[in-house]
């Protein structure tokens, strides 16, 4: 489909700003095109400095990031913004398309990730949840449970007036987790929210980030707050009332 048929009107968009950082001029110039043509202001960078710089010291509402970069490598630029705690939403693009790259996008703080080629139909539908997710999230500023606190402007995380020191997708996931607090959530619900896999990449990411969380968030505590729920998924809730007391 090519970009033409791709257009559709985004509300609110002119207010948007989005940075493309992509090497490969024709494609630059293909995603660029079209999401001016779709009501966005857009800036670009051709190769990994250029696009840090732009990142680091503007503000932008999502990213595109190619993965392959000269200078410096679309994973490392999110890495090294996620560490200095900018958390603008980063759609990743690439030709590397196994289950193993993906979950290695995922990880290294990218949002999303879209195999090349591609329509730009899909690509426009995946900045715009991106923009979604991040206009909603931005309606609540502080989230409770319990004597867990999260500050989603700060993106600071205390329980029990101790700082928890958490990676950019285990603070996604605690989030989701708080905002869902008292329900089972599902594996599913998981992939499709925290990881925005709309299938199953037959790996252990939610486990690895499950266990990572768990040991941060109740390992020091005396009463945990995660709690596996067998054959459901997990859920995230007030502890159980001490009988001691």
């Amino acid at each position: 489909m090519g970009v033409q048929a791709a257009q559709r009107c985004v509300q609110g968009a002119n207010e948007m700003r989005i940075l493309v950082i992509e090497d490969d001029a024709s494609v630059q110039e293909y995603i660029v095109r079209g999401l001016r043509e779709s009501g966005f202001t857009v800036d670009q960078a051709c190769d990994g400095k250029q696009g840090l710089l732009r990142a680091s010291t503007e503000d932008y509402d999502a990213l595109v990031v190619d993965r392959m970069l000269p200078g410096m490598d679309g994973l490392s630029i999110i890495r090294t913004l996620r560490g200095a705690d900018n958390h603008t939403p980063a759609l990743i693009l690439s030709a590397l398309g196994e289950v193993d790259d993906r979950v290695k996008g995922l990880k290294a703080g990218g949002d999303d990730y879209l195999v090349k080629p591609f329509a730009f139909a899909e690509l426009l539908a995946r900045i715009e949840v991106l923009l979604r997710r991040k206009d909603a999230s931005s309606a609540v500023t502080r989230l409770r449970v319990a004597d867990l606190e999260m500050d989603l402007l700060s993106h600071k995380v205390v329980r029990a007036g101790r700082a928890l020191n958490l990676q950019p997708r285990e603070f996604r996931l605690l989030e989701y987790l708080m905002k869902h607090a008292g329900q089972v959530v599902t594996r599913t619900m998981l992939l499709e929210n925290v990881w925005d896999y709309h299938f199953d990449p037959q790996t252990n990411v939610i486990d690895v980030h499950i266990s990572r969380l768990r040991q941060k968030l109740d390992k020091e505590f005396d009463r945990p707050l995660l709690k596996t729920v067998r054959g459901a998924g997990y859920m995230l809730d007030e502890p159980e009332p001490d009988p001691a007391r």
